[in-house]
C-alpha cells in the first residue's frame, strides 16, 4: 500500500507546485509588461499594458471601438491597449504604417481568422513577398472592363429591389409602412454579390420564403465566432494548435450558422464551376464575365497555369461574400440613417440627382455620376461616420523597426489606426459627430478651401491604402453610387417617425450616448441596425422598371 501511496504524493505535490508556479509566472510576466517591456513608456491603462486580456474582454462584447475611442480621449493620440500592441489617432501615424514603404507585415492577427490553417487567401497572406503575389492575380479580377460589366447586373438588381417595394406596400400616394432598410439592403448587396461572385442571384429580397435568407445573419455569426480568436491573449498558442487538431476541434463546435455558411460557399463554388467549363468552348464576349469569370481566367504570370486551384476558389469566394457584401450594406446603411436625418443634406443631394439626371433608368455607372459632387460627398461622409471595419487593420514591424510620430518602435511590434477613433479625431474635423458632406467640397465663398479638403482626406481611408488596400473598391464604390442615386430619384424617404433604431442613448455607455451617432457592433467589420424608414413613390420624373 505505502508502495502505491507514494507515487500518488508525489504527483499530488507536483500539481500543486504547478498550481503555485502558474499564477507567479502570470503575475512575473504582468509585472515585466507594466515595468521593464520596451514599450513601457507608452500610455494606457494598467491592466491593458499588464495583459491582452482587456482588448480581447471588448472585442467579444463587439465594443472594442468604443473602448479605443474612450482610451484616446483620456491619453491622447498615442495607446498601448495590450502588452505588444500601440494604436494611434493621427494621420501622420497612419501614412507611417500603411504606406507602400512601410517596414510591416500583416500581424498573424489575419492567420487566426481562418476556418482552418491549410485556407490560403490574399487576406490571411501574411508574407509581405506572397501577399504581394496573391494581390497581382487578384487585381486582374477588378479592372475597368470588370467594373464596367459588373455595374450593369447591379443596376437590375437595383431596378428589382424597387419594384418590390412598391409591390409590398401601397406608396404612391402615401408613405409606407416602417420599413427596416438596413435589412433590405443586406438582401439587395446579398443577391448582388451572389450573382457577381458565384453567376446568380440567391433571390433573397424576393417576397416569398427562402432558406438563403438566413446567409447574411450567419455571415455575421461566423465574423463573431472567429473575431474574438484574433484578439486572443493566446493567439500564438491558437496558432500552433490549428494544424495540431485545433482546427478539427473548432469544426466541432461550430455553431450551426457558421457550419451553414461554410456549406453555402461550397456548394455556391461547385455550381459556377460547372457553369465556367460549359462555357470554355464559347466565344469570350458570350461568356458570363462576373467576378467569378475573371478569378477562374486568372493566370499565375509565372507557370502560365490557372492561378487558383479548386479549395483556392472558395476560400477566395468565402472572402469575397463577406468583405463585399457586409462591408458595403454598413456604409449604404449609415449614408441613409444620416440623410433621413438631414432634412437639408437630403433635399441638396435630391435637386442635384434630379438636375443631372431625368429618370432613375439615366443612372448608369460613368463620368456623369461621377460629377455628381454632392453625392460624393454625402457617400465619403457616410463612409467617414461608420467605417466599413471600426477597429486597426493590425501590422506587424519588421527588422529594423519603425518611427512613428518620432518614436522608435523595435522589430515584432504591432501597430495600428482605428477608423472609428480616426473618424471622430477632432482635431482634423473640428466637428467629428456632424453629419456635414459640405466639409469635402472646396468651396472658398463658404470658408472651404482646398488645403482643408486635403488635409481631412489624409485622415480618410475607407477602402485602406497601400498593400492592403480593398481590391474591389471600385466595384464596392459603383454599387453605392448606383443603389444611392437610384433609390433617390425613384423614392422619398423620411425616418419613420418615432423610430430610435440604430441611435445612441443616454443609458447606454460614455461614447454611445449620442442620439445623432449610428451605433455599431464590432466584429472585424462593421455590423449595424436600421435605418427605419418610411417612403413613397416620386411622382417625377416617372418610376420605370425593366
Amino acid at each position: 500500500m505505502l508502495d502505491t501511496l507514494i507515487p500518488t504524493l508525489g504527483f499530488a505535490r507536483a500539481f500543486l507546485w504547478l498550481c503555485a508556479l502558474v499564477p507567479g509566472l502570470i503575475l512575473a510576466n504582468a509585472l515585466y509588461n507594466v515595468y521593464l517591456h520596451p514599450l513601457r513608456h507608452v500610455p494606457g491603462p494598467f491592466w491593458a499594458r499588464a495583459s491582452a486580456i482587456p482588448s480581447w474582454y471588448y472585442t467579444a462584447g463587439g465594443k472594442r471601438h468604443i473602448w479605443l475611442w474612450q482610451l484616446f480621449q483620456i491619453y491622447g493620440k498615442r495607446i498601448r491597449v495590450a502588452p505588444n500592441l500601440v494604436l494611434f489617432c493621427d494621420p501622420e501615424a497612419y501614412a507611417a504604417i500603411y504606406g507602400i514603404k512601410s517596414n510591416v507585415r500583416r500581424s498573424t492577427f489575419y492567420v487566426g481568422l481562418t476556418k482552418n490553417i491549410r485556407e490560403k487567401t490574399t487576406l490571411n497572406t501574411i508574407d509581405p513577398v506572397e501577399h504581394a503575389q496573391r494581390r497581382k492575380m487578384l487585381n486582374t479580377c477588378f479592372t475597368d472592363q470588370s467594373v464596367t460589366a459588373i455595374s450593369a447586373f447591379i443596376s437590375e438588381h437595383i431596378d428589382r429591389w424597387h419594384q418590390i417595394l412598391l409591390d409590398e406596400h401601397d406608396s404612391t400616394t402615401k408613405w409606407s409602412a416602417s420599413v427596416d432598410l438596413g435589412e433590405r439592403i443586406d438582401h439587395l448587396v446579398f443577391d448582388i454579390m451572389g450573382d457577381l461572385s458565384f453567376g446568380r442571384s440567391f433571390n433573397i429580397k424576393e417576397p416569398g420564403d427562402n432558406l438563403l435568407r438566413e446567409v447574411p445573419h450567419n455571415i455575421m455569426q461566423y465574423l463573431k465566432f472567429y473575431y474574438p480568436m484574433c484578439r486572443s491573449p493566446f493567439l500564438s498558442l491558437i496558432i500552433w494548435l490549428k494544424p495540431r487538431g485545433l482546427d478539427r476541434l473548432v469544426e466541432l463546435i461550430t455553431p450551426r450558422a457558421v457550419r451553414q455558411f461554410n456549406d453555402f460557399v461550397f456548394d455556391s463554388v461547385t455550381k459556377r464551376l460547372e457553369l465556367y467549363k460549359k462555357q470554355e468552348n464559347i466565344p469570350e464576349h458570350e461568356r458570363r464575365q462576373d467576378m467569378f469569370y475573371f478569378l477562374c481566367k486568372c493566370q499565375d504570370s509565372s507557370t502560365g497555369h490557372a492561378a487558383y486551384t479548386e479549395d483556392e476558389l472558395r476560400a477566395e469566394a468565402s472572402l469575397l461574400i463577406i468583405a463585399g457584401s457586409d462591408t458595403t450594406t454598413a456604409s449604404l446603411a449609415s449614408i441613409f440613417w444620416y440623410l433621413v436625418r438631414a432634412p437639408r443634406c437630403y433635399r441638396k443631394l435630391v435637386d442635384e440627382l434630379r438636375r443631372t439626371f431625368k429618370t432613375a433608368e439615366d443612372v448608369i455607372y460613368g463620368p456623369k455620376l461621377m460629377r455628381c459632387t454632392y453625392l460624393r460627398a454625402c457617400i465619403d461622409e457616410g463612409m467617414r461616420l461608420v467605417p466599413p471595419g471600426p477597429c486597426e487593420p493590425p501590422r506587424e514591424v519588421l527588422a529594423g523597426g519603425l518611427n512613428v510620430l518620432n518614436d522608435h518602435y523595435p522589430k515584432g511590434t504591432i501597430v495600428g489606426t482605428a477608423p472609428w477613433c480616426d473618424s471622430l479625431n477632432v482635431d482634423v474635423y473640428g466637428d467629428p459627430g456632424v453629419f456635414r458632406p459640405e466639409r469635402w467640397i472646396v468651396d472658398e465663398t463658404a470658408g472651404t478651401t482646398k488645403e482643408m479638403v486635403a488635409q481631412i482626406r489624409t485622415n480618410f481611408h475607407p477602402f485602406l491604402t497601400g498593400p492592403g488596400s480593398c481590391a474591389g473598391k471600385n466595384i464596392a464604390l459603383a454599387e453605392i453610387l448606383l443603389v444611392v442615386a437610384r433609390t433617390l430619384l425613384r423614392f422619398d424617404l423620411r425616418k419613420t417617425p418615432g423610430s430610435t433604431l440604430g441611435e445612441g442613448s443616454p443609458e447606454l455607455g460614455w461614447g454611445e450616448r449620442n442620439r445623432k451617432q449610428f451605433q455599431v457592433v464590432d466584429a472585424y467589420i462593421s455590423f449595424k441596425q436600421g435605418p427605419d424608414v418610411q417612403f413613397r413613390k416620386r411622382p417625377f420624373p416617372e418610376a420605370k422598371f425593366h
